[in-house]
């Protein structure tokens, strides 16, 4: 099982259950017991995908392009 919370800078991040402590991007280490829990998945692909999903809520879809499409 897998559990998907935020970060306080607003990232969205997954840890498998029974995890202490995960680090998020910005440099904070989190207590995951502490956190707020957003939802639950069975495997890390599922996760993954629904972090994915929080995040482009939140900040926009992301693309990828190459330098010469700019």
């Amino acid at each position: 099982m897998y559990l998907i919370f935020r970060c306080d800078c607003g990232r969205a991040i997954y840890a498998k259950e029974g995890t202490k402590r995960k680090k998020c991007v910005c440099g904070k280490n989190l207590k995951v017991a502490e956190r707020r829990i957003i939802a639950k998945t069975e495997d890390h692909l599922t996760a993954a995908e629904k972090v994915q999903e929080l995040q482009e809520e939140k900040y926009g879809g992301g693309y990828f392009t190459t330098a010469d499409k700019i």
